[in-house]
């Protein structure tokens, strides 16, 4: 077993090439400066991928990779060692069969623990290597038993509830809001609804873009646990009749979670909604966004231009915001000026000069937008395009030597076109500063642990997809293998995990912009990006179908109009 460190790291990646050498060097030099890996850094700037980095180190480390998110590891495996242990030592037992034990590790220096594991056991061990980020998210597994404590928890702090008056300082109800809160963290949760019926409140999580029934409480505890919300998110208790918004933060062992929370009145009381911003829901790099090669060289091309505009198209919860976020961190660099105004800032990036959207005090996207054009800025991001007065100030600033990030609102990537003509931009500016539109949706991944293969007839396919796409990617033939989830117990029975864009990417090219100069319509100006080998968002759909990281229900889902 060999060692590595920032040096033969760097080495190595020099030597594949697989990251621009200026950004290599830069963060080199970086982790010289501050003594930290150079990994850490890698990853926080998205210049390489979990799984290249994990391949680049095993290779270092002369040891096989694993990627633990992508084997079934059974639950008397994994107890073998202890979760503090898997956790302080950063080891992940995932198999044992006659051979012996097989072990996951992202530290191979330490190896005083793999040795104390090989007598602890009397059985050959074998070593593998996974990256920190997986032994991270493998570490969820000690957690199968949380429903559980989660059930009793609650049980138990109705049953204290009910015995006596309480408020929102009791401890039941402080331990039913953190017991909610750290359930939803643990089940991959990215909103909490806590909503007040008629008999009773009900606790809902959003998973995976999908909102799921969680629990039922009794409908006299939905006053002290809305006021032991607000009272943590610094909100005003004896105001029950308006909207009110805030922030909280709860500490676990993994991380301190920021909580934005909106309390609106509704006819049956005051319902909660509180959206987790987890460090590790922000997945920004474009390597794992989905997008495929051709369309990821398309947006590099048009990030790497001095100026113009690059805009992320699609319905609310489509990840645009992800998208440019993503665009965004590639584009951080000490020797410019980054200025965002935003409504919400979700999350902040260092380096980056971020402004929030207030209408009480007249900051409105174009507002703020007028005031960052007078803060000498290299690079914008405004956060949606809404209004003619926002979007004639975007434009002009793509046109002035500026970098323009920014989302809308449409279907699809031809259909911004026209909507941006409707906002009375002139189309020899839209011609001339656009240099690529985004199109997106989210759908959910197949459970990678509980993935089986099924044969669907094509006839079947056929009713709900053109047989032209079909055959483009299944051929010519009567039945096609397809995966889907069939449920387990780490997934709550849903089959699905994590989610994954879906993407068509049109390029202003020279025949776009004549297209766009004579105003042609949405479809037109589809065919002709087609023609040009833009991929449809459908297309990009059943290509990952096919690859089975999704099924023909979640395209179809997230596609139709």
């Amino acid at each position: 077993m060999a060692f590595y460190d920032n040096q033969s790291l760097y080495s190595a990646l020099q030597e594949l090439g697989v990251i621009d050498k200026n950004q290599l060097d830069e963060a080199f030099d970086e982790s010289k400066k501050q003594n930290i890996k150079l990994e850490n850094i890698l990853l926080e700037k998205d210049l390489i991928s979990d799984e290249n980095l994990g391949k680049t180190i095993s290779d270092l480390v002369s040891l096989p990779l694993v990627r633990l998110g992508e084997i079934p590891i059974s639950q008397e495996v994994l107890q073998l060692i202890p979760e503090v242990v898997a956790r302080k030592q950063k080891v992940i037992a995932f198999n044992k069969n006659k051979n012996g034990l097989y072990i996951a590790t992202s530290d191979p220096e330490n190896i005083q623990i793999l040795d104390f594991i090989e007598k602890k056991f009397g059985v050959p061990v074998f070593v593998y290597f996974a990256t920190q980020q997986d032994i991270n998210n493998a570490l969820f597994l000690y957690k199968k038993d949380l429903a559980t404590t989660f059930a009793e928890i609650i049980k138990e702090n109705i049953r204290e509830a009910n015995t006596r008056q309480l408020s929102q300082l009791d401890p039941p109800i402080i331990k039913i809001v953190n017991a909610i809160l750290n359930y939803a963290y643990q089940n991959r949760a990215s909103d909490v609804h806590i909503e007040p019926l008629k008999e009773k409140a009900i606790v809902r999580f959003r998973i995976d873009g999908i909102l799921h029934d969680i629990l039922s409480l009794p409908l006299d505890l939905h006053p002290p646990i809305v006021t032991r919300v607000k009272v943590i998110s610094n909100l005003r208790t004896d105001e029950h009749s308006v909207a009110q918004d805030g922030k909280l933060q709860f500490k676990l062992d993994e991380e301190d979670v920021d909580v934005r929370v909106s309390i609106v009145p509704i006819t049956t009381g005051e319902k909660i909604v509180m959206r987790l911003l987890s460090e590790r829901s922000r997945q920004f790099s474009l390597l794992d966004l989905g997008l495929s090669f051709t369309d990821l060289k398309k947006v590099k091309a048009a990030y790497a231009k001095p100026y113009g505009m690059i805009l992320a198209t699609g319905p609310t919860g489509s990840g645009k915001t992800t998208t440019v976020y993503a665009i965004l961190k590639l584009l951080n660099d000490r020797g410019v000026n980054i200025m965002t105004i935003e409504d919400p800032v979700e999350y902040n990036i260092e380096g980056v000069n971020q402004i929030q959207v207030n209408p009480k005090t007249n900051l409105t996207f174009a507002a703020g937008l007028k005031s960052i054009v007078r803060q000498d800025p290299d690079i914008i991001l405004v956060g949606e395009i809404r209004d003619n007065e926002t979007a004639d100030i975007a434009i002009n600033s793509a046109m002035t030597g500026h970098i323009v990030l920014s989302t809308v609102h449409t279907n699809d990537a031809a259909t911004t076109i026209p909507r941006l003509l409707d906002m009375s931009v002139e189309p020899f500016l839209i011609a001339s500063t656009v240099n690529v539109i985004i199109a997106q949706r989210l759908v959910r991944k197949i459970h990678t642990r509980c993935r089986v293969s099924e044969d669907i007839e094509v006839k079947q396919l056929a009713k709900y997809i053109d047989e032209s796409l079909l055959k483009k990617f299944f051929g010519k033939v009567k039945t096609v293998r397809l995966y889907k989830g069939k449920g387990c117990q780490l997934d709550h029975g849903i089959g699905y995990e994590g989610r994954i864009g879906i993407f068509e990417v049109l390029e202003i090219d020279e025949e776009v912009r004549k297209a766009i100069l004579k105003r042609a319509d949405a479809d037109t100006i589809k065919k002709i990006a087609i023609k040009s080998g833009m991929t449809t968002m459908i297309e990009n759909g059943l290509e990952k179908v096919k690859q089975g990281l999704t099924t023909i229900e979640e395209i179809l889902r997230v596609t139709k109009e």
